[in-house]
């Protein structure tokens, strides 16, 4: 196994804290070279039986933008009765939640479940692994955007029917995140939920427990 000097650690750990989910995005295209890195970075993620069941559709097109711009606040509108009475809609409606308009790329990262046939090793048992196998794709283009300089935003609000339809993705695909890319000049010291007080980071001390669930287990992370 390929050790780290502690200079390489101390990068990777603060890829992983710096992270952030970003909205807001310069017009600066995205040279193609990088793109193709940070597509490369998903694809290496690990995937249950090897069935690796993501695509990326790469959307420039100005007006397809628009059109998922439009289902992502068409969707947010509607979300926003939820919090009616909350104390939170003014909040949630002020909130930007995504900058698909602003940032030069927008990704679609889609789940293909058949991918691998009717058996799948370790899917047969937990199906759903195939969206975990995503997510990790995900993540790992989100710690090299990070590395490239590449600010990143993962936009969930959206009907999935609407994805299918505009970017004409068969029934079967799920469409799992729509994820912006591009360069920004605003990035948060801290999660912009956090910043806007709508949730705070847990402690992890009360989120381990030792042997059986409830059962704390003493924890002393340290800071890298």
């Amino acid at each position: 196994m390929h050790r780290l000097t502690e200079q390489e650690k101390a990068g990777v750990y603060k890829a992983i804290s710096q992270r952030r989910d970003i909205r807001s995005f310069l017009p600066d295209p995205i040279p193609p070279e990088i793109l193709d890195k940070l597509l490369l970075a998903a694809h290496q993620a690990p995937s249950v039986g090897l069935m690796q069941p993501w695509n990326f559709i790469i959307i420039q097109d100005p007006a397809v933008k628009v059109s998922l711009a439009h289902a992502v606040e068409k969707e947010k509108r509607a979300l926003a009765i939820h919090y009616e009475g909350t104390g939170r809609e003014l909040t949630f409606l002020e909130m930007k939640i995504a900058g698909i308009l602003e940032a030069p790329v927008t990704l679609c990262v889609t789940c293909d479940p058949t991918r691998g046939g009717d058996h799948v090793l370790g899917r047969n048992s937990i199906p759903e692994t195939d969206s975990m196998s995503v997510s990790c794709a995900i993540q790992n283009m989100w710690l090299a955007a990070y590395a490239e300089g590449v600010a990143m935003g993962w936009v969930s609000f959206y009907k999935k029917a609407d994805v299918r339809t505009l970017l004409q993705i068969p029934y079967h695909i799920d469409p799992m995140a729509l994820i912006s890319l591009g360069y920004t000049d605003d990035y948060p010291d801290k999660p912009i939920l956090e910043l806007k007080d709508w949730e705070k980071r847990r402690s992890l001390q009360q989120l381990v427990f030792d042997n059986q669930w409830g059962q704390q287990q003493q924890i002393s992370p340290k800071k890298s």
